[in-house]
C-alpha cells in the first residue's frame, strides 16, 4: 500500500478501511517498527517536547528541597504525559547556564519554555520572547514585558489579607511579618495584603528559604520581644520561624501564634503542623502547560494570564 496510507494509520488518522489499519498493525508489530522522532521533527518542524526551566540563584540542592519546586514539576507532567509530550527539565542557577538553557531552546530542542523565576531582574522571560519561543511565566512579572508574554498566578494580596485577619481573629494584637522578596511580585503583594489588614507593621525580608526564616525571626524577637504572632510569606520560611520560637522558650501557638504561605509538605512535616495559605501549585503547573501548548498550536493567538484564589488552611500553628 502507499507510503501515506501507512503513514495516515500509524499517526492515528482515521480515514483508513479497518482492514488496511489492521494490516499496517500487523507489520508494525511483525518489524518492531518504531516511528523516528527526528524525522518527524524535521517534517512538522516540532520537537515534541516543551522545557520546564527553574530560573533562580539557588543552588540545585536548594531547588530539587523545596517542596515548591517538586509540586510544579508534578503538576506539569500530569499535564503533559496523556499528551505523549516529554518535559525538559533544566536549571538557569547562574549566568552561564542561562546562556546554555537559551542557546538549547533556540536551536529547536523543544517548542517552548515554562519559566519558574525567583529573580526579580531575570533577563530570560524577556530574551526567550525576543527569540520567538513561545513562553509561560508562573508568577506576575514584577516589570512588564514586550511580547506575549502569558502567565498564572496566585491573588497574593488575598492571601496575605485571609493570614493578617485570622491572626488578629485569634487575638493577636503584636504581629510582626517575614515577607519574601520585595522585587518579586509574590513577596511584594502578599506582604501589601497583611498590611492592608493590620497597618504598617514590622516586616523584615527572607528569600523563600528555611534559613533566612530563621534569621528573620531572630531580628524581630530581638527588635519586638512582645510579639505574639507571625505571618510568614512561605511553609519553608515559617518553619524556621518555628525553630527559633522554640529554641527562645516560646510556645506555638501558645504564646505565638505562626502562619505560613503555599501549604506545601513543609506546613505538615513538622511539629506543630502549619496554619497556611494553600497556594494550588499543581493546578498552577497544569493551567501553564495548557497556554503553553496552546500558544504553540496557534502562534498567531494572543498571551494569556490565569489568576487562581488562595485558600486558608487552619492547623495547629494559629
Amino acid at each position: 500500500m502507499s507510503r501515506s496510507t501507512v503513514s495516515r494509520v500509524i499517526n492515528n488518522i482515521r480515514n483508513v478501511d479497518p482492514e488496511l489499519q489492521q494490516t499496517v498493525r500487523d507489520a508494525v508489530a511483525a518489524t518492531g517498527y518504531v516511528p523516528n522522532a527526528a524525522a518527524r521533527a524535521l517534517v512538522t518542524r516540532r520537537a515534541g517536547a516543551v522545557a520546564l526551566v527553574m530560573s533562580s540563584s539557588a543552588g540545585q540542592e536548594e531547588i530539587f528541597t523545596d517542596p515548591f519546586f517538586g509540586r510544579v514539576v508534578g503538576g506539569m507532567i500530569g499535564a503533559l504525559r496523556p499528551l505523549g509530550v516529554h518535559p525538559v527539565l533544566m536549571l538557569a542557577d547562574d549566568p552561564a547556564a542561562r546562556e546554555q538553557v537559551l542557546s538549547y531552546l533556540r536551536q529547536g530542542n523543544a517548542d517552548g519554555a515554562m519559566v519558574v523565576s525567583t529573580r526579580a531582574d531575570d533577563s530570560l522571560p524577556g530574551r526567550l520572547l525576543e527569540a520567538g519561543l513561545p513562553t509561560v511565566l508562573f508568577g506576575r512579572p514584577a516589570e512588564p514585558l514586550p511580547g506575549q508574554l502569558s502567565w498564572v498566578d496566585l491573588r497574593n494580596v488575598e492571601g496575605g489579607r485571609m493570614a493578617a485577619e485570622h491572626l488578629r481573629a485569634r487575638g493577636c494584637r503584636r504581629i510582626v511579618t517575614i515577607a519574601g522578596p520585595a522585587a518579586i511580585s509574590a513577596g511584594a503583594d502578599r506582604l501589601a495584603g497583611a498590611r492592608a489588614v493590620l497597618g504598617d507593621i514590622p516586616a523584615v525580608e527572607g528569600d523563600f528559604g528555611q534559613a533566612s526564616g530563621a534569621r528573620a525571626m531572630e531580628r524581630l524577637l530581638a527588635e519586638h520581644p512582645d510579639l505574639d504572632g507571625v505571618f510568614a510569606a512561605n511553609d519553608l520560611m515559617a518553619r524556621g520561624a518555628v525553630a527559633v520560637l522554640t529554641e527562645h522558650g516560646r510556645r506555638v501557638p501558645a504564646d505565638v501564634a505562626v502562619i505560613g504561605f503555599d501549604d506545601s509538605s513543609a506546613a505538615t512535616v513538622g511539629l506543630p503542623p502549619l496554619t497556611t495559605v494553600r497556594q494550588p501549585v499543581e493546578e498552577m503547573a497544569a493551567e501553564m502547560t495548557r497556554i503553553l501548548l496552546d500558544r504553540i498550536a496557534d502562534p498567531l493567538s494572543g498571551p494569556g494570564s490565569v489568576l487562581f484564589d488562595p485558600e486558608l488552611v487552619i492547623r495547629e500553628s494559629a
